[in-house]
């Protein structure tokens, strides 16, 4: 890892550092961006309920009401409806993924114009639900909901720009950005509680590095848990292992397919009665809402626990379709040795692909419910999380990048070998 590092600041690899930098840069455009709030709007947001994960991702930008308030949740938002929508729901979706290449084409043009009708309804709905803080009239409203859009508009031409110019998913260094541009106040959030707290000076230093002690370790089982993947051995007809230099083939499965997406399918899912409630100005609802349905409360919680699981289960087996692997694997002659082609074999995968689904939910339960249980049972402030979304995000990006960055310089290597050989 550290010698792929090296590797960047060697003189052949002038263009990738430049890359790096034209990415650092437009991350920090983004950062400044969050900072810039709405001209007509002069307040900071305290108590953004079950929207933390949507400020979050936006770097505080949400909280701020900054022109980056929506950050890129509208395009991540439409890109898991168009992903809904390939699944024989729609036959021109269906038609649109099978046409390789251009049909992607087509279907990011569809999710980003999908990305701003959100935009503007999400910056609507957000400027409805937070008046009595804003105080605004009918026009300021509007207008700041078109402020929040462009600044989406931005966002994602921002992310492209990345994409071509830069290294890793544009859309998603930007998420990481955000997310990260936040984790410095969890850490003086905690230095305030434990050493300019209650507590005594040897006691609150004591517990301040246990607090980061603790953090580390969550992150290092976090990166355990998203590189984990089970191999299941695969044997090809026409194919000796000897005549492969005895490499052996095999299906790797996640133990965390779904990534953090099944939190954000429930934290959504669990925010939209509050919105509509918000929207029509009801009150007792809302109380209802914040009692019981919250995932703050004791039903919510239990609640926000259930959905991650059946999303879970629900994204998984809509992105790894065991008939689909089983019919490919036969097609290219392929076969997991011990077990028929055909049923045999989607029914393997799928109980493979099920097992391993229970542990990766389960993780992504305890993740997700740790932010919700500190705040509950400790007197640190809110601003002070271990574990939750966020980091699962960071962690997930970061390692993307790095293999994207690996491959680049492998790719370099061996280039340079075949040029000195020559």
């Amino acid at each position: 890892m550290f010698r792929g590092f090296t590797q960047i600041f060697s003189k052949s690899n002038k263009d990738l550092r430049r890359r790096i930098y034209f990415t650092l840069a437009c991350l920090g455009l983004f950062c400044l961006g969050t900072t810039i709030t709405v001209p007509w709007v002069n307040v900071v947001l305290s108590d953004l309920r079950a929207l933390e994960i949507f400020n979050l991702m936006s770097g505080g930008g949400l909280q701020n009401v900054s022109i980056f308030a929506l950050g890129v949740s509208p395009y991540i938002t439409a890109s898991i409806i168009t992903e809904f929508l390939q699944m024989d729901i729609i036959p021109y979706f269906k038609e649109l993924k099978e046409q390789g290449y251009v049909g992607r084409q087509k279907m990011n043009k569809i999710t980003r114009y999908l990305a701003i009708i959100f935009a503007f309804v999400q910056g609507y709905a957000l400027c409805l639900f937070f008046n009595k803080s804003f105080e605004l009239s009918t026009l300021e409203i509007l207008k700041t909901t078109l402020v929040m859009t462009a600044g989406t508009a931005f966002c994602l031409w921002l992310g492209d720009q990345i994409t071509k110019k830069g290294v890793g998913n544009g859309s998603s260094m930007i998420i990481m950005a955000g997310i990260m541009f936040s984790m410095p106040r969890i850490f003086i959030g905690a230095y305030n509680s434990f050493i300019n707290g209650a507590y005594s000076l040897p006691m609150g230093i004591a517990l301040f590095i246990l607090f980061i002690l603790v953090y580390i370790l969550v992150l290092v089982g976090i990166i355990y848990v998203q590189l984990a993947e089970r191999r299941i051995p695969i044997q090809y007809a026409n194919r000796t292992t000897s005549a492969y230099g005895a490499e052996q083939s095999y299906l790797p499965i996640k133990i965390n397919s779904a990534g953090v997406i099944p939190v954000i399918f429930a934290q959504i899912l669990l925010t939209v009665p509050s919105t509509i409630a918000a929207f029509f100005k009801n009150e007792k609802v809302l109380a209802f809402i914040d009692k019981y349905i919250m995932y703050t409360s004791t039903t919510g919680l239990i609640l926000y626990i259930l959905l991650i699981i059946f999303f879970g289960y629900f994204y998984t087996f809509m992105i790894m379709n065991p008939e689909e692997m089983s019919k490919n694997l036969n097609e290219r002659g392929g076969y997991i040795p011990g077990i028929r082609p055909g049923a045999d074999t989607t029914k393997f995968i799928s109980s493979s692909i099920s097992k391993l689904t229970i542990v990766g939910s389960i993780f992504l339960t305890i993740i997700a419910i740790l932010p919700v249980l500190i705040s509950k049972f400790t007197t640190l402030d809110n601003s002070v999380t271990i574990g939750g979304t966020g980091l699962l995000i960071v962690v997930g990006v970061a390692i993307e990048t790095y293999k994207q960055m690996e491959s680049s310089l492998l790719a370099r290597s061996y280039k340079e070998k075949r040029r000195k050989l020559r």
